[in-house]
């Protein structure tokens, strides 16, 4: 009996991310703190149901809490549970049937789309080759992003477009491999004649690969 209860806790962690949903939030909450209202907008879902999802993951013990006024913002727990959901995503990828066909299906043909490893965008920031846009939203460039990165959430693109240097290469990069912003970007600055590339993944591969990382958003704006 202790032992069925003892791998029972373990499959209780597993089983919180057994939801497309709960996998979303702990991806979105990987970039960055939010609000159930927050986290329910950026879902495109009810904030009942969001909540629903919320309370599995903080009673697995993936997210965590805290008070601010009279709103409740949440967070993972800790950065093992980002690794955890890197981790699951990279069994999928190799074991999962279908994958590949999911992701071409919600992400388009990325042929076109020239993609920058990390070692090769740290050389060419170094020789101040590139303009690094992080196209994701506010909030998450301000939670951290790639040091020298400006803020340019894809939202916003179009209508800040001409604060961008036009003889510059232009590096695009969002919350990583799955993430749809930063090949919207590339192709939209493509379309109005930017050379425009985007980095293979996102944030948190570069912060885990332990790469400079600034906190706030007192980055000049392009």
């Amino acid at each position: 009996m202790a032992k069925t209860a003892l791998f029972a806790a373990f499959a209780e962690m597993a089983g919180a991310l057994g939801s497309g949903r709960r996998a979303e939030i702990v991806d979105l909450l990987a970039q960055a703190e939010r609000s159930v209202e927050q986290i329910a907008n950026q879902l495109d879902q009810s904030v009942a149901n969001t909540s629903h999802h919320l309370r599995i993951l903080a009673r697995a013990g993936l997210v965590t809490t805290r008070r601010d006024g009279n709103r409740i913002y949440y967070a993972l727990s800790s950065d093992r549970v980002e690794q955890l959901w890197t981790a699951i995503r990279a069994v999928a990828e190799e074991h999962a049937a279908g994958l590949e066909k999911l992701a071409r299906a919600y992400l388009g043909d990325r042929s076109e789309l020239e993609a920058l490893d990390r070692r090769t965008l740290v050389e060419r920031m170094r020789r101040g080759e590139v303009v690094v846009l992080d196209v994701r939203p506010a909030v998450e460039y301000a939670a951290g992003h790639i040091a020298g990165a400006r803020s340019l959430p894809i939202s916003e693109l179009r209508r800040r477009l001409r604060g961008l240097p036009d003889n510059a290469d232009i590096v695009a990069y969002c919350r990583g491999p799955y993430c749809v912003y930063a090949d919207d970007a590339v192709r939209q600055l493509r379309e109005q004649g930017y050379r425009a590339i985007r980095l293979e993944d996102g944030f948190p591969e570069w912060k885990r690969a332990g790469l400079p990382v600034t906190v706030g958003s007192d980055a000049a704006p392009p």
